[in-house]
């Protein structure tokens, strides 16, 4: 089964372009470290709950949506190898001047085991 890493960010809503730059620029790099795929998801009806929801996990402030995103590996072993393989990839180094558009440090991700995977 594959092996998934999941992502949960606030991105100020005058940023999604910007931020779809970044991943796009992002997206090839996974892919040739071995990724299967790469999804990046804007709020679309992202509902704020009575105890908990996607808003307070990442602590969204008022002019920030949530975007949510997973990277797909064929296996652990070919994720753990690939991202190292991407964290020291010229293209994924931070460049100064350029300013990531959102905030990394309310961003909550880890890696899930695939358990169920149903297709049509």
């Amino acid at each position: 089964m594959s092996y998934i890493d999941g992502f949960v960010v606030p991105v100020p809503k005058g940023k999604r372009q910007e931020y779809k730059e970044m991943a796009a620029l992002a997206a090839p790099v996974f892919l040739e470290h071995g990724a299967l795929r790469m999804v990046e998801c804007w709020a679309d009806d992202v509902p704020r709950g009575k105890v908990n929801d996607f808003h307070t996990a990442v602590i969204a402030e008022g002019d920030e949506e949530v975007v949510f995103s997973w990277i797909e590996w064929p296996d652990k072993a070919t994720r753990d190898a690939g991202q190292e393989k991407v964290m020291n990839d010229p293209r994924m180094q931070h460049q100064d001047g350029v300013e990531i558009p959102f905030s990394g440090a309310r961003m909550i991700y880890g890696g899930f085991v695939a358990v169920l995977d149903e297709k049509a």
